[in-house]
């Protein structure tokens, strides 16, 4: 039984003096868009009557097939707590359907729900609890984004050194307006970054809950004068920001990770799911990694994983075990950012987890030393790999790895994949500040 129904949302509307809805969706690099309506349409929304051009959306599908539907999950009814209390604003999280009411193969959130639906066939909900960084830099005196900050702040500081934390308060109570718990709110290391955790929740939700907390966090800062960015490394020399996911799954509201009876305290069910996030990292690293400036951030010494391993306590591993064990055990896996697309990120994990399950894989031995000291020679006599190194090995690993990209489709991968090797070939034929300072006068 759903939250809301149809019957609720018209009322709700009615009752709140709801003035516009958007009826939101995410094209497959993640990108929100939304369909807004006034609240005289709320009938026609709540039974999947708007349409939109799915041709303007890169990825979707030709201009002879445009038309297509948006059909509301009623249970994302929320209203937007940071636009005007008179003539208020309302969103519904939507999946986009073909003229014939079938689900469009398309559609992140529908890559998501398939996905979900084979781990519940096997008896298992998953779920996720991300953990997402970002930088709040200053604006110019046009209001355009710079990478300036006044904040001398570092890792849990506060005000007043912490010139953003007014803004993270906001964004914080904002989100709790709108259902969330929060459950940390922090300065991160580097000048002007900030991380805020929010509790766990089914993959499904978590992914509407990181694009709800990616917009809110973008409009509060920039209500405030400042510029939000969930760029991966947007400051030379410093930390990038990362996108920890931390999983789990559970069965008949036990958690599956769990098992007393080992020294880790975790299940061959654990083990297993950890050992299909190793052998598929490199293959779904262009899904959680997607942008050239994502490798810039993968690199050792700035806190970012770079090679596949494992630990209970290790920070330096890509996947870790945080300590909480019992209905709180689950798997981190530290590697993915927040520019990434959460639906077809969390997709491409559980993919990976579940094919561990189902071939009963086996993890590498787990690795305890600070692997950012080990030398290559040490690193090679372990048989560690790396993570790709750059946007186009990352698309080549994903050409590569069926699991994903049965996955993520036909349709989306063959999307992706183009889009992906565009935006790689855009880059490298650009002439960077580097490369001018570099040889300009040498050669």
């Amino acid at each position: 039984m759903g939250k809301y129904s149809k019957e609720d949302i018209i009322r709700l509307v009615e009752e709140e003096d709801i003035q516009f809805i958007r009826m939101q969706f995410t094209d497959i690099f993640g990108q929100m868009k939304n369909v807004a309506i006034t609240a005289s349409q709320v009938e026609r929304a709540v039974n999947n009557q708007i349409m939109l051009d799915g041709s303007s959306i890169e990825g979707f599908v030709r201009i002879e097939e445009s038309d297509q539907y948006l059909w509301p999950d009623l249970d994302t009814f929320a209203i937007l707590p940071w636009r005007p209390q008179y003539g208020k604003v309302a969103r519904l999280i939507c999946d986009v359907h073909n003229p014939d009411g079938t689900p469009f193969v398309g559609d992140p959130r529908g890559v998501l729900k398939q996905v979900i639906r084979r781990a519940e066939r096997l008896g298992y909900t998953f779920n996720v609890g991300p953990e997402l960084e970002f930088f709040l830099f200053q604006t110019d005196e046009d209001g355009n984004p710079t990478t300036k900050t006044s904040d001398q702040a570092g890792y849990f500081d506060l005000g007043p050194l912490d010139h953003g934390e007014s803004t993270r308060r906001e964004i914080c109570l904002c989100l709790e307006d709108m259902g969330f718990e929060i459950e940390a709110s922090h300065h991160e290391v580097a000048a002007g970054q900030h991380e805020i955790d929010f509790k766990y929740a089914d993959a499904l939700a978590a992914a509407d809950n990181i694009m709800t907390f990616k917009l809110a966090v973008k409009t509060l800062a920039q209500k405030n004068g400042l510029h939000a960015t969930f760029m991966p490394k947007p400051v030379y020399g410093e930390a990038g920001s990362g996108m920890h996911v931390n999983m789990s799954l559970f069965k008949n509201g036990e958690n599956v990770f769990f098992d007393d009876a080992d020294p880790r305290k975790l299940s061959p069910l654990a083990y297993q799911f950890i050992a299909g996030l190793l052998a598929h990292v490199q293959g779904f690293c262009a899904v959680t990694n997607p942008l050239v400036n994502s490798y810039k951030r993968l690199v050792p010494g700035y806190e970012a994983p770079c090679y596949l391993a494992w630990s209970t306590g290790n920070r330096s591993a890509l996947v870790r075990i945080p300590t909480p064990r019992g209905q709180a055990t689950r798997v981190e896996l530290r590697s993915p950012d927040p520019s990434c697309n959460p639906y077809l990120a969390l997709a491409a994990c559980l993919a990976a987890g579940l094919d561990g399950i189902e071939k009963g894989m086996t993890p590498p031995d787990e690795i305890v030393e600070n692997l950012n000291e080990m030398s290559p020679a040490a690193l090679k006599a372990q048989g560690i790999a790396e993570l790709p190194g750059t946007l186009e090995a990352a698309i080549h690993a994903l050409e590569a790895d069926s699991v994903i990209t049965d996955a993520l489709g036909p349709h989306v991968t063959a999307q992706y994949i183009t889009g992906k090797l565009r935006e790689w070939e855009e880059y490298r034929t650009q002439v960077s500040q580097w490369e001018l300072r570099k040889y300009l006068v040498a050669y």
